[in-house]
């Protein structure tokens, strides 16, 4: 009976797989498995379970449907000036390479995307990338054209999937795709929110609140110029994103392993850059020195490091937010809406959560330049095999940013509440007010006034008409939003 039953699970094993073959040797693969050797290998060496970008899976497929586009090209022009039967090269059939199209354009949806397992930390360069791909690939045209999965002396995921392209120039370009198509969307995130806050400081422009230094009062101002200080970071950050194209644009597609060109036409090196701009209608361009672009990841470090600038202000500004909303502080001038429970054993606890997250992804991103850039360094000569995790971190980054621009946008300033009139009592009794009495009564003076609200608990109103040391109106004048709010003051204000 035992021996039966380990014959029935034999053939039930042998009939549920299918034998594939490298140099290195033989594996049994699942029959109906769109991957193949390479990617099981790869899954094997690199048992970890951090998910590939599927955004850069599908700008993988966007460059290899360009490169199938150029190939069909080159091989046609070929044929216009020589007879098949002189030419030097094997030419893939029209139908094969046609569905080799067909299926990049597929994969460049998201399709199949369940059969990539090669995960997203690994050795290699990208070579593990670059072979689940060209296997799926593969394996899907394969079915497309009625044979099993596995006929590789059909469709081999090298010598026709992979046809005229490198690892290294494959992944490298099709990162930087990725990156460019989540820009366009990260663009738009900040642009939302910038908005928002515009909208906040237009508002508040004469809304007088305390400023503080070093979380101490400080002197009069208004939410209308602290929200613009917001808007203006946001600004910078836009305008630094839309320069990220400049610096990331330039790739190497078609410089094969080293960026020579070495075994590939040239007429492929000078034609599948402008086909991979047509498909995926980004600003792509190939790089003049395409060894210098295999070589260096240095435009990563650059644009990253804006990713890192964007984080900077996010945190800042949503830290300065969470502050004036806290309990802590005296009289809660701002309050944020109340977005989930705070707590399983505080009744009625609600926390700052849409700001703790964006703080988390913050330093998330700060994490991921410091690994961007110690990684791009470590390049060795004429590649940097640490691609794969630099890549993964640049996308990470891109994405925790649009996800903060449209948490910060919906869920803290579309329901951000100012306190106007508290906010502006606040400040007629605070010491903070009396720097705006300096041009008019001298540093002393002002300090006496203000010592002696602070001793008293009264406006700075109540106490000048105890110390009697300016006008009444003159005060009353001196201490209008409009006069407190202007940019510095003239000879004739004090005359006046």
């Amino acid at each position: 009976m035992q021996q039966k039953f380990n014959f029935v699970h034999l053939y039930l094993y042998t009939n549920q797989m299918r034998t594939e073959k490298d140099f290195i040797g033989e594996l049994q693969i699942p029959k109906d498995a769109l991957y193949g050797i390479h990617s099981v290998r790869a899954k094997e060496n690199f048992p970890d379970n951090w998910p590939f970008d599927l955004d850069w899976y599908k700008a993988t497929a966007q460059v290899k449907h360009a490169c199938y586009v150029t190939y069909k090209s080159f091989i046609k022009a070929l044929l216009e000036k020589y007879d098949p039967k002189d030419l030097p090269v094997t030419i893939i059939p029209d139908t094969i390479i046609d569905k080799l199209i067909d299926t990049a354009i597929e994969c460049s949806e998201g399709k199949y995307f369940d059969n990539f397992i090669v995960p997203a930390i690994q050795g290699g360069a990208g070579t593990s990338i670059n072979m689940n791909i060209n296997e799926i690939i593969t394996n899907v045209t394969l079915t497309k054209l009625g044979y099993n999965k596995g006929d590789y002396f059909i469709i081999d995921p090298i010598e026709q999937a992979n046809i005229y392209q490198s690892t290294n120039d494959v992944v490298p370009t099709s990162l930087k795709v990725a990156v460019m198509h989540l820009l366009n969307k990260l663009e738009e995130g900040i642009n939302s929110l910038r908005a928002k806050v515009e909208l906040i400081e237009t508002s508040t422009r004469n809304s007088l609140r305390i400023a503080y230094t070093q979380m101490q009062e400080a002197v009069p101002s208004s939410y209308g110029k602290l929200f613009s200080t917001y808007s203006e970071a946001l600004s910078r950050d836009w305008w630094r994103v839309s320069k990220c194209f400049e610096r990331i644009k330039v790739v190497n597609l078609g410089g094969s392993a080293v960026g020579t060109g070495i075994a590939v036409p040239r007429f492929f090196i000078m034609e599948v850059v402008s086909n991979l701009q047509k498909i995926t209608n980004l600003p792509v361009t190939r790089s003049e020195n395409l060894p210098d672009a295999t070589n260096n990841l240095d435009s990563l470090v650059e644009v990253h490091a804006i990713m890192k600038a964007h984080a900077v202000n996010l945190e800042k500004m949503c830290s300065d937010i969470r502050l004036l909303a806290s309990d802590i502080s005296i009289c809660k001038e701002i309050s944020i809406p109340n977005k989930q429970v705070g707590s399983s054993i505080m009744p009625g606890k609600v926390n700052p959560v849409i700001i703790e997250f964006v703080i988390s992804a913050a330093q998330k991103i700060y994490a991921n330049d410091m690994l961007i850039s110690s990684l791009s360094a470590r390049g060795c000569l004429d590649l940097n095999a640490y691609l794969p995790i630099i890549g993964n971190a640049m996308l990470e980054s891109i994405k925790l940013l649009i996800a903060c621009d449209k948490t910060i946008t919906e869920n803290i300033f579309d329901g951000i509440k100012i306190d106007h009139l508290a906010a502006e009592e606040r400040l007629y009794k605070s010491p903070a007010i009396t720097t705006a009495l300096s041009p008019y009564i001298g540093y002393n003076k002002a300090s006496e006034i203000s010592k002696f609200m602070k001793k008293n608990g009264i406006t700075v109103f109540e106490a000048n008409d105890i110390l009697k040391l300016l006008d009444h109106d003159k005060l009353k004048e001196i201490l209008k939003p409009e006069n407190l709010l202007k940019t510095g003051y003239s000879i004739n204000d004090i005359y006046e």
